[in-house]
């Protein structure tokens, strides 16, 4: 039943997830990539939509400019708002799971709140979470969008890492250390990871 007595949800009258998922030869789940900003998540998640998509898999990318940008534009950066940015990307990557899709999410997520919000909207069998652990130092050489910068100067208030802190996951699916290890190292050990996960 749902909470609004009004709406009357359809899921149960659609095709269901496994037929969909058989279709396209994958197994659904949402990739969630958080880190800092500069950590490598975007660079990460263009490569990977790249590599799943040659191997013959359909994935879809969700980043954090990108989906800022349009359904989320009107939200701010305050406690409230990130919260419910996060809640509304969590539904829409539990719609593409449902669908079948493979959903690649970047998004910083700073607070394990946030994440185990996002988790429980998604399911804890499909919610991927990957610690891409960069140390903000190395991050804030990396910032081409120069947002340390601002943000040091006080120009970006609330930013993560400088006057917001990022609460590290406690149990990742998977951690990677983009200081430590180059893009294909990193992608090495992802793939070994996720190809279990998603294939069928």
């Amino acid at each position: 039943m749902s909470a609004q007595p009004h709406i009357h949800p359809v899921f149960h009258r659609l095709l269901p997830r496994s037929e969909k998922e058989q279709f396209l030869h994958q197994r659904s789940r949402v990739i969630w990539f958080t880190g800092l900003s500069g950590s490598g998540k975007s660079t990460l998640a263009e490569r990977l939509e790249k590599e799943l998509w040659s191997r013959k898999f359909f994935p879809v990318v969700l980043d954090g400019d990108n989906i800022r940008s349009g359904i989320n534009a009107n939200l701010g950066f305050g406690s409230e708002d990130r919260l419910e940015n996060i809640r509304r990307i969590a539904e829409i990557s539990k719609l593409f799971s449902h669908a079948g899709v493979i959903s690649i999410n970047c998004f910083v997520s700073p607070t394990r709140e946030i994440r185990s919000l996002a988790r429980n909207i998604i399911g804890a069998e499909d919610f991927l979470e990957i610690y891409v652990n960069c140390p903000l130092p190395i991050c804030e050489q990396r910032d081409v969008k120069g947002l340390y910068a601002k943000a040091r100067r006080g120009e970006i208030p609330d930013f993560t890492g400088i006057t917001a802190p990022f609460e590290a996951p406690d149990q990742p699916f998977l951690e990677l250390q983009t200081d430590r290890d180059d893009l294909d190292q990193s992608m090495e050990k992802l793939l070994e990871k996720l190809l279990p996960q998603i294939s069928l």
